[in-house]
């Protein structure tokens, strides 16, 4: 089982100057080829449309469709086709902008966060793209917490290896992290419910509450007590994917 992590969403703010990637997940599991988030899509970059213009500025977002989860797959012999499914953490355009590029991928996700996106209540919630599902994905929902993973909360995936989907609700109505079996121990995708690389002490605790959620904290203690644990943030320092892995 191979885990390989891709920068499909990279960004140069102005302000503050940090360079970015938004983390995509590969995985080989036996159910078929499956990507944790997408990243930004083809169309993203070719036909961008209001919202993602509008974040373009903000955000430093370049003009690179040789970024996305589509073209660098591409690069590795890997046809749209093989996508058998796609797990998101949540559906803000910088996570589920690839979407339309696997239309035949099932998507797994939070119940939660399909309702959110169709009926966006909240300032983060404004940043969903209806152009990431025009073409009516296959959707998969959850939303029973069936289980218990390392003292969190967690529903089961049909997935081997093992998968969890952990509600981690705040950023977004319905965000959760995705967990991954890897060997001997985990990698645990927190999305956007994580500082940039999971650096906890790198923005002040108001403005995590206030843009990522109520967990940076308690997932600080948490990481501290399960050392065999792998924790990313659904963005890193560019630095972190100059090798693909």
């Amino acid at each position: 089982m191979t885990i390989r992590m891709f920068d499909c969403a990279p960004m140069a703010p102005p302000f503050p100057r940090w360079r970015t990637g938004g983390t995509t997940l590969l995985v080989e599991t036996r159910q078929g080829l499956a990507l944790v988030d997408t990243g930004l899509g083809l169309h993203d970059h070719c036909s961008p449309g209001r919202l993602v213009r509008f974040y373009r500025l903000g955000f430093g977002i370049p003009f690179d469709p040789e970024s996305t989860a589509v073209r660098q797959l591409a690069r590795l012999g890997i046809p749209p086709s093989e996508v058998k499914h796609i797990i998101l953490t949540h559906l803000h355009f910088d996570h589920a902008g690839g979407l339309p590029d696997f239309p035949q991928a099932q998507v797994h996700l939070h119940r939660r966060e399909y309702e959110a996106m169709r009926r966006p209540k909240t300032w983060l919630e404004l940043a969903y793209d209806p152009a990431d599902f025009a073409h009516q994905p296959r959707w998969v929902f959850y939303e029973q917490v069936d289980t218990n993973w390392l003292g969190l909360e967690a529903i089961r995936l049909p997935f081997q290896p093992e998968m969890y989907l952990i509600p981690l609700f705040g950023h977004t109505r319905g965000h959760c992290g995705i967990a991954i079996r890897e060997g001997d121990g985990w990698v645990f995708q927190c999305g956007d419910a994580l500082p940039v690389s999971a650096a906890f002490d790198l923005t002040p605790p108001l403005l995590n509450r206030l843009v990522l959620g109520p967990h940076v904290e308690r997932l600080r203690r948490w990481a501290e007590a399960h050392p065999q644990v792998r924790l990313l943030a659904g963005h890193l320092w560019q630095s972190a994917f100059a090798a693909p892995g």
